[in-house]
Parts: C-alpha cells; sequence; structure tokens
C-alpha cells in the first residue's frame, strides 16, 4: 500500500483500515502458530503498513490542530 494513496484518505477511512490490517495480522500469526501460513513475508507487510497509516493519523491530527 502506498504512502500517497493513504494520504488521500480521511481519518475515519484510516482508521478502518487500520482496524481491517489488525484483524489481518492476528489471522496471519495464528496461521503461522498453527503451520498453515504460507507467506511469512506477509507479516512484516502487514505491520509496515499498520505503522504507515498511523504515522498519516498523527500527521493529519497535528495539521488539524495548527
Amino acid at each position: 500500500m502506498k504512502s500517497t494513496e493513504l494520504r488521500n484518505l480521511s481519518i475515519d477511512e484510516l482508521k478502518k483500515k487500520e482496524k481491517d490490517l489488525r484483524r489481518e495480522l492476528f489471522n496471519l500469526r495464528f496461521q503461522l502458530a498453527k503451520g498453515e501460513l504460507q507467506n511469512v513475508r506477509r507479516i512484516r507487510i502487514v505491520k509496515k503498513d499498520i505503522a504507515k497509516i498511523l504515522t498519516i493519523i498523527t500527521e493529519k491530527n497535528k495539521k488539524k490542530d495548527s
């Protein structure tokens, strides 16, 4: 997921995406524990996407307060 795409979304949409990604991360970790996960790298990608979203939410909140 590109950060330029995320910057065009509203804060509510970003929070919804974060929630969906956290649910996906939980499911990926569960699959990893059960030994069913095929693409282990997907966990790293999802974690980075969550971090991007949180960073952009923080930036938007700071702009809004200024």
